[in-house]
Formats: structure tokens, C-alpha cells, sequence
């Protein structure tokens, strides 16, 4: 009877432990399908002769009970369906968190390879964006976007390469890439500093005051020197900074000149003097007065002539005193 007794009470602790594991590896338990329909169906039974003997005095009082027994219905299928749903799902996340460490693992390596095909991919369309550019008579903005969207696929494909465990091939392919977005970027940033600059040289020799004029030459001069210093040994960006400050350097000279040769026929002779001056200020002041040496020359003349008429006028006038006296 004690083995007996020891026996019942060591597969009962077995079956308890077996209920045990079982429980913890069984499915949630939902209440029955079937027992939750019939409710449903007695309550919305229920509610449609409740609503056909409050609705005896309308016509056809059937047709508002039916329509509300099957609201009822619908509403009691849907929250089943929800119910369901949730306990799945509370199910699935309780008993797959063992695959955890292994779909981790796959994402980090979906995650490298990922990364190197958004890289390719991001960089052929950069090369079709800028084979369309250069290929249509693009204004200059389309050009610094190119150079910006070069910029940002080179700090993108940077983090890329920070990546410990990308493979030896695939970082030097990356690397080549980014050779090939430095040169295609500093093609566009060239274009788009040069057309920029003629554009708005062009602009400025249209416009009619002095002011207007170097206001607008200098906007052609900042986008040259944003492209230098980023490429400050660039000939052809100094050669284009260099005729802008020429042109500045010729319509101050022009200006003042022009003003000059008015004062001088009007026969105010000094004010033609000092706007004379202030011509010869503006051509020695500038890099390139070297190349007006003949502009200054002539100005240098018309100066002489200038004083020569101002002692001719003024010689008169002390002989005229010197009689008085």
C-alpha cells in the first residue's frame, strides 16, 4: 500500500509537471465559437421581438427589429474576430522569442547587404541625373544639385564603409565609386560656378547705374569664390574670377570717365579733374591695371590738357587784379 501510495504520488507530481509544460507551450485559451454565437444570436433574437411588439403601431415594424438584430450580429462577429487576433498574437510573441537571436543575426546581414545595394542603386541614379543634365542645356542650379546630391552620396557611402564587417571586395568597391562621385562632382560645381558667372555678368552689363552693375558683377564674384575655395587652384575658376573683377574695374572707370568728359564740356574743368582722379584710383587699386595702362595713359592726358585750360582761364583774371593794384 506505501509503495502504491508513493507511486500515485510520483505520477501525480508527473502529470502535474507534464500539465505544467504543457500549459506553458499550449495555445491561449478562447472562449467556444459556438457558445459565444448562440448568445449572440439568443440577444439579437431577443432584441428583434423586442422591437417588433414596441414598434405594433408603425408599417412593416419587422423591417427596423431585423435591422437591428443583424447590427447586433455584425458587431458580435467583428469583436470575436478581434478577440482571436489578439490572442494569436500574444501567442506567436510568447513562443518565437527562441528565433530572436537568429533573425537578428539575418537582419544584420540583410542590413550590410542592403546597404551596398541602396549604395549602387543610389549611384546609378545619380549618373542618370547627371548624364541628363549635361546632356540639355540645363540652368546653372541644375548643376550645384548634382554637386549636392554627389556631396550627400559620399557622406552615405562614408558610413557605409564604417562598417567593420563589410568584405574587403565590397569596400573597395565602394571606394572606386566615390573616386568616380568626387570627379563628377567637381565636373558640375565647375559648370555650375562658370555659367553662373556669365549669366550674371551678362545681367550686369545690361543694367544702367554704376550701383546696380557691381552689385550684380559681385553675386557672379561670390558664386566663383564658393567654387574656389573648394577648389583653389582651378585655372580656369581664377581666370573667370579675374574677368569679373575686370569688368567691375571697367565700369567704375567708365563711369567716372563718362562723368569726366561732362564736366569738361560744360567747362567745369576741376570737377573734370577729380572725376578724372577718382577714374585713376579705381584702375590702380584693381590686380589687372596692368591691362589698362593705355586706359590710364589717356586719362593722365586728358588731366594735363585739363590744368593747362584751368592756368589759360585763370591767367586773365590775375592780369586783371594785377592792372587794379
Amino acid at each position: 500500500m506505501e509503495s502504491q501510495h508513493q507511486t500515485g504520488h510520483g505520477s501525480g507530481r508527473f502529470r502535474e509537471s507534464i500539465g505544467r509544460s504543457s500549459g506553458r507551450h499550449s495555445r491561449p485559451r478562447i472562449p467556444s465559437t459556438s457558445g459565444y454565437m448562440v448568445a449572440a444570436s439568443a440577444t439579437a433574437g431577443a432584441l428583434f421581438f423586442l422591437l417588433w411588439w414596441m414598434l405594433q403601431g408603425e408599417e412593416n415594424p419587422w423591417v427596423p427589429a431585423g435591422l437591428a438584430a443583424s447590427v447586433v450580429m455584425l458587431v458580435a462577429v467583428a469583436a470575436r474576430e478581434a478577440v482571436v487576433r489578439r490572442a494569436w498574437t500574444r501567442y506567436m510573441l510568447e513562443h518565437d522569442g527562441g528565433s530572436a537571436p537568429r533573425s537578428s543575426r539575418l537582419s544584420r546581414s540583410s542590413g550590410r547587404s542592403s546597404g551596398i545595394s541602396a549604395s549602387t542603386s543610389t549611384w546609378r541614379k545619380l549618373q542618370r541625373q547627371a548624364a541628363e543634365v549635361d546632356a540639355s542645356d540645363a540652368l546653372p542650379q541644375a548643376h550645384r544639385e548634382i554637386y549636392e546630391l554627389c556631396s550627400e552620396y559620399l557622406a552615405s557611402s562614408e558610413e557605409t564603409l564604417r562598417a567593420s564587417d563589410l568584405p574587403a571586395e565590397n569596400r573597395l568597391a565602394v571606394r572606386a565609386t566615390q573616386d568616380r562621385a568626387r570627379a563628377l562632382q567637381r565636373h558640375h560645381l565647375l559648370i555650375w560656378a562658370r555659367d553662373s558667372a556669365r549669366s550674371l555678368t551678362r545681367e550686369a552689363q545690361q543694367r544702367m547705374r554704376l550701383h546696380e552693375k557691381i552689385e550684380v558683377a559681385n553675386r557672379a564674384l561670390e558664386c566663383i569664390d564658393s567654387a574656389l575655395q573648394i577648389y583653389p587652384d582651378e585655372v580656369e575658376l581664377n581666370q573667370s574670377a579675374d574677368a569679373v573683377r575686370e569688368f567691375i574695374t571697367s565700369s567704375r572707370v567708365a563711369h567716372w570717365v563718362e562723368l569726366a568728359e561732362r564736366a569738361a564740356f560744360k567747362g567745369h574743368y576741376r570737377r573734370a579733374i577729380d572725376c578724372y582722379r577718382d577714374a585713376l584710383f579705381y584702375l590702380t587699386r584693381d590686380d589687372t591695371h596692368h591691362l589698362h595702362e593705355g586706359t590710364a595713359d589717356r586719362i593722365s592726358r586728358e588731366i594735363e590738357l585739363l590744368r593747362a585750360r584751368v592756368e589759360t582761364d585763370s591767367a586773365p583774371a590775375i592780369n586783371h587784379r594785377a592792372r587794379k593794384k
